[in-house]
């Protein structure tokens, strides 16, 4: 009895030192002191093999005993299996900042550090821009006029584009741009993207790019001439990095700049020729300055003694002579302005490298630590508007349009998609915001950009191909009505630029959290390379307690045990305390992949997705819960709240299961399982009743769609028709209409009404014939029933509207001409 006694003091004692990685001297006080206790009360056997383990915890564990035996021994294996770091993926990991993302890589996320950043909103300003230029310029746009009538924004619109400022909101205002925040910009190209067009031609000016490169590093000559230039719309920038072999791998591009001097106007000058092949640069064929990056040779030695200078930027004006620019590239679904650009032997003046000579060699930081922002807002932003647009059509569409008698809205069919819609929605917002406003505390969030980008740019495929299903007929049939099909079919662009999904997921996420967010893998590779062996120890083995107090924390809280303290109520609260949980979790199997794989853990791209997937939705559920304990409340978010975080923490609980099944060591795999999930999985899929109470309030007036469809262009005093007015104008006049709708189909049921009255409009007439129904509610039917079918009619056109080249056109109607007899003849002989 004694024995088992002592073997759990041991054990709990141990689990709590392990979980407050209270170090080697506290367990060897534990252990030590259980030992003397087991000898004095002759529990021998037991006393000895604590004492052992006392002396083993001392050996290895006490820093001046370790550093004279096991410290040089580990620090020669470490050198010999640690993954060799690139200049270039040392440049990457160095990019930007750790914020929420390393409190998440250290298994005991700190709430406050997260709740701390304070959000202000946005200025008088960014909002008022947002109500009144954005709609603006939102209400110009009609996907067909512009996708397949001219292949570009209306010339009004691009006027206006300019006038108001939209390419210079990252411009500080004393160079005459709009100095929005982070935040602000978000929340603008959200709102117009109601038109896809729209929202990349505004978005890329103000994300990776001439103005962003030239802020951060621009000489004062270079930003006071382009700068305010930029801001108005007098220049239109763009940016010349992939090519035909360099797209996903930035760092192999073959364009080439050499030193050399040239003979001008008689007078010798200093520069660069370059040669260069770029494609599928958006703005291209309009821009009139490009910035580029190539990579510098200076073989005579013009600039010192090195002859590969490495990867530098220049912005160079359209008009260079050499550059072949202005020809257009077909993006799928979209015609935003995107083309090739090339150039042999081109010659520019030193002074177009973006910074001067003393940035030359460093194109390849300048890139990624704009990136680690630019990738933050642009496309996250779009994907998070696009949720926003496809539930508010799709919410609408779906209660206007009836079969069987009902709204499809109360299909369970069409709620699931409608809930999934939301719940991504919800999240996509919160997440975008959230970490614009850490922006806007001064944080470059390098791999949470990377999440966002492909996490979101997800979220939009699968809410697009959702709304595509609940619309039907509606949507597949293009036309100046269809405000759905064209953007549907730009998705893949999303998907594929600035970092293609599949590379993003399968080697950045995990692969740059891993080391950049680590709290002590970047330390100890820097040990390495300065061959610091004390440094090493003080990393290494703290590095060694945290692995130990993951352990700790993650199998006790799987078993319910020892829940950290939450700054959350109720019914957040829970969430976040299993966001502790998976987190000491997925730090404990970050270890388990990158000690037993080591550098082999580069090429295993599918474990390294499945770790990035973890963390992903960790970070996208931390920031819901960051968004619901800053904000206001409305009737109903409660529901959203639960289908999100359930939504999200059951993927992260299936990416774990992946793991333990996948790890090569099949016996850590089980070990991993065993700690992590002792009792096993804990969040089953979002419920169904949770489903239709999300999607009855976002196909009706409720305070929940209102929410989630804030500063949306939403007025329909534009240019070109808003069905989302239109279908919010019907939304709130639906319950009247319902009523009306069961009092008529009521009497068409029974028999009160003619069987030739099939149609709603027929019935209502008969209706009011027959004294079932008001005069006042016949108008009101009568006008309602026009605006319905309005939305739920699709466009035609002419027979050869189609065909480009009418020559080809067939007439399969055509009457067909008589065959010609040939006249019979006979000769006489």
């Amino acid at each position: 009895m004694l024995t088992l006694l002592l073997i759990m003091i041991a054990v709990v004692g141990l689990l709590i030192i392990m979980r407050r990685e209270a170090g080697a001297a506290a367990a060897l006080t534990l252990l030590g002191v259980l030992g003397l206790v087991g000898l004095l009360l002759d529990a021998t056997f037991i006393g000895v093999v604590l004492l052992i383990g006392a002396i083993a915890v001392a050996a290895a564990g006490l820093p001046a005993l370790r550093r004279k035996w096991l410290t040089p021994r580990i620090f020669n294996i470490f050198k010999k299996v640690a993954p060799k770091v690139s200049a270039t993926e040392r440049t990457a990991l160095e990019a930007g900042s750790v914020a929420w993302d390393g409190e998440l890589f250290s298994g005991k996320p700190q709430w406050n550090a997260l709740l701390n950043y304070t959000d202000d909103g946005l200025r008088e300003d960014e909002q008022a821009f947002l109500d009144n230029q954005c709609a603006t310029a939102a209400g110009m746009c009609n996907a067909w006029d512009i996708t397949i009538e001219r292949a570009d924004l209306p010339q009004q619109l691009w006027d206006f584009l300019k006038k108001e400022g939209f390419f210079g909101m990252i411009i500080p205002k004393e160079y005459g741009g709009l100095g929005f925040s982070a935040k602000a910009q978000s929340m603008v190209l959200q709102k117009l993207s109601a038109n896809e067009t729209l929202m990349v031609t505004v978005g890329v000016p103000n994300s990776l790019g001439p103005g962003e490169l030239l802020l951060k590093y621009g000489t004062e000559e270079q930003k006071n001439h382009y700068l305010p230039r930029l801001a108005d719309g007098r220049e239109i920038p763009c940016f010349g990095l992939t090519g035909p072999r360099a797209g996903s791998d930035a760092t192999s591009l073959p364009d080439v700049g050499v030193v050399c001097k040239e003979v001008i106007d008689g007078k010798e000058v200093l520069g660069l020729r370059l040669t260069f092949e770029k494609r599928w640069i958006t703005l291209a064929p309009i821009a009139t300055v490009v910035g580029l990056a190539f990579r510098l040779f200076d073989p005579e030695k013009l600039l010192g003694d090195e002859e590969d200078r490495g990867i530098t930027l220049a912005l160079i004006p359209r008009d260079t002579q050499g550059m072949d620019i202005g020809r257009r590239h077909h993006p799928i679904g979209s015609p935003f302005m995107n083309g090739p650009i090339k150039g042999v032997d081109v010659f520019v003046p030193l002074d177009t490298i973006i910074g001067g000579q003393d940035m030359i060699g460093q194109g390849w930081r300048m890139l990624v630590e704009c990136l680690s922002i630019g990738r933050c807002i642009t496309l996250p932003s779009g994907a998070t508007g696009t949720a926003r647009y496809a539930l508010g059509w799709s919410g609408g569409f779906t209660r206007v349009r009836r079969q069987f008698n009902v709204p499809v809205a109360e299909m369970e069919g069409v709620q699931e998609p409608l809930a999934r819609m939301a719940a991504m929605g919800y999240i996509a917002q919160a997440t975008v915001y959230q970490t614009a406003n850490l922006i806007d505390h001064g944080e470059k969030p390098a791999v949470p950009s990377a999440i966002l980008k492909s996490q979101l740019t997800e979220f939009q495929r699968v809410i697009l191909s959702d709304a595509m299903d609940v619309h039907g007929g509606k949507a597949v049939t293009l036309g100046p009505r269809n405000y759905l099909g064209i953007g549907y079919s730009a998705n893949p662009v999303a998907i594929t630029v600035e970092g293609a999904n599949i590379m993003t997921r399968n080697l950045m996420i995990f692969g740059q959290g891993a080391i950049r967010c680590h709290p002590y893998v970047l330390d100890e590779l820097a040990a390495k390379d300065a061959n610091d062996i004390n440094a090493f120890d003080k990393a290494f083995f703290g590095h060694a307690g945290l692995i130990f107090g993951n352990a700790a924390r993650a199998f006790t809280m799987g078993l319910g045990f020892g829940k950290p303290s939450v700054p959350f109520d109720a019914p957040a609260a829970a969430y976040a305390q299993d966001i502790a949980r998976l987190s000491a979790a997925f730090g404990l199997c970050a270890d388990a992949a990158m000690a037993s794989l080591g550098s082999a853990l580069k090429k295993r791209e599918m474990l390294s997705a499945r770790l990035g997937d973890v963390l992903s939705n960790l970070y996208l559920a931390s920031m819901v819960l960051k968004q619901w304990q800053a904000g206001d409340k409305v009737e109903g978010e409660d529901a959203l709240l639960h289908y999100s975080c359930r939504f999200l923490l059951n993927r992260a609980e299936q990416a774990f299961v992946e793991i333990f099944d996948n790890l090569p060591n099949r016996a850590l795999g089980k070990v991993l399982n065993a700690i992590a999930m002792p009792t096993g999985r804990r969040w089953d899929k979002p419920h169904d009743d949770l489903a239709r109470d999300i999607a009855k309030r976002v196909s009706t007036h409720s305070a929940l769609r209102t929410k989630l469809l804030a500063n949306t262009w939403d007025t329909d005093d534009g240019e070109q028709p808003n069905p989302l007015a239109r279908y919010n104008a019907l939304l709130v006049d639906y319950d009247r209409a319902e009523a009306i709708y069961r009092t008529v189909n009521k009497a068409y049921a029974k028999g009160e009404l003619p069987q030739t009255a099939l149609h709603p409009e027929a019935r209502v007439e008969v209706a009011f014939e027959k004294g079932l129904i008001s005069e006042e509610e016949t108008l009101f039917m009568r006008e309602f029933e026009t605006q319905v079918l309005e939305m739920l009619t699709v466009d035609d056109f002419a027979y050869d509207a189609f065909a480009n080249n009418k020559d080809t056109l067939i007439d399969h109607n055509a009457k067909k001409a008589a065959p010609v007899q040939q006249e019979q003849t006979s000769s006489v002989k």
